[in-house]
């Protein structure tokens, strides 16, 4: 901005009154009270950009830090945040508005704050301002970003997690599994325990070697049970590998059963190392009646099934579980192979990708 208009200058005067009152009221360090003032700041901005051209945040950023020199978040990286962060939310609301009620009557309420507008305020205020901006930036839409922020809120999840869980596409991966459970569980648990189950489910951090068995993933998922435990969810608590189960003076062994906390049940994990067939649901269904018969209290929900597999054919998955009385649910598995040494040096390294390029020759 060139030129400083008496109109910008009384509005910089009510936007400093705004910040010293915040400050004031010692608030500005309290992460609801400083969220609600980026909502608020985000929203000045964006009203007057239009009128006085795109230039506004650098000059608002440098009046701000000059009269606040002791406050963070007034640079103009950050300003430009704040308008993103509402316009984020205040445009989507207001476009999902027109859809439903007409441009006319959205015009006479763009100076009120419906109920929606409302209830996003009130929920970005209750993570911090870090997190928020991962989840406007990377969400595609508010429903996504109101998935990520509740999720953020119930798992208590730091920066890292909330950005390893959006990277992994959480929101389009959770309650997608194929499962029987409103045919085998009661309301609202089968609810609940579709809501548990993902598919796929992503073990990135498994290294494993051509020609790898199920019992290599078995044993990498349970030397890296944090991670494991982070992509079951919460609620997951491990109970053994190789579980050992005599039934009819016959030695059977679970891959892997868990206790899920908030379900309160024993969740079977079955791990196959191939594509999906009929028979392993049989197998499952078994294991699910043994624990049900042998292990399971009385004070316990019926025993889940979860069987992982490489790959499915969906319709196929959903015909093998149509007759099948215990719970199961079933996903694919994503992992990366190592290469094999001989293709390893086969390849390029990164300094002779780079001198190829640096030669012209790429």
């Amino acid at each position: 901005m060139a030129k400083l208009t008496s109109e910008y200058k009384n509005w910089l005067v009510e936007l400093k009154s705004k910040i010293r009152s915040t400050q004031i009221k010692a608030a500005i360090a309290v992460n609801s009270e400083l969220i609600n003032f980026y909502w608020e700041l985000g929203k000045m901005i964006a009203e007057k950009e239009n009128a006085w051209g795109s230039k506004l945040i650098e000059q608002v950023a440098k009046d701000l830090q000059r009269e606040f020199p002791e406050l963070k978040g007034l640079s103009s990286s950050n300003l430009k945040y704040c308008k993103r962060f509402y316009q984020f939310y205040y445009l989507q609301l207001v476009q999902q508005a027109v859809g439903l009620i007409g441009q006319q009557l959205v015009d006479q309420l763009q100076n009120t704050e419906n109920e929606q507008l409302v209830f996003m305020k009130q929920l970005v205020t209750q993570i911090p301002w870090g997190h928020n901006i991962f989840i406007f930036t990377k969400s595609k839409n508010t429903n996504e970003a109101i998935f990520y922020i509740q999720k953020t809120i119930e798992n208590n999840w730091s920066r890292d997690v909330l950005d390893l869980q959006i990277k992994s596409n959480l929101y389009n991966r959770q309650g997608k599994s194929i499962n029987n459970f409103k045919a085998t569980l009661p309301e609202p648990f089968s609810d609940l325990a579709n809501q548990t189950l993902k598919d796929p489910y992503i073990f990135d951090f498994l290294t494993l070697a051509a020609g790898y068995k199920e019992k290599d993933i078995e044993k990498q998922l349970v030397q890296h049970i944090t991670k494991f435990l982070l992509e079951l969810g919460k609620g997951f608590a491990f109970i053994g590998q190789q579980y050992h189960l005599e039934i009819a003076v016959t030695d059977y062994y679970i891959d892997l059963l868990f206790y899920h906390t908030k379900l309160k049940c024993y969740v079977v994990i079955e791990l196959k190392n191939t594509k999906f067939i009929p028979e392993y649901a049989g197998k499952l269904n078994f294991y699910l009646s043994a624990v049900d018969s042998l292990v399971k209290d009385d004070t316990d929900n019926a025993t889940i099934g979860i069987l992982l597999c490489k790959d499915k054919n969906n319709i196929e998955a959903e015909f093998a579980l149509r007759d099948i009385g215990k719970p199961i649910g079933i996903s694919e598995i994503n992992f990366t192979e190592m290469l094999p040494d001989s293709l390893k040096s086969s390849l390029p390294t990164i300094e002779e990708i780079e001198a190829e390029f640096k030669n012209g020759n790429l």
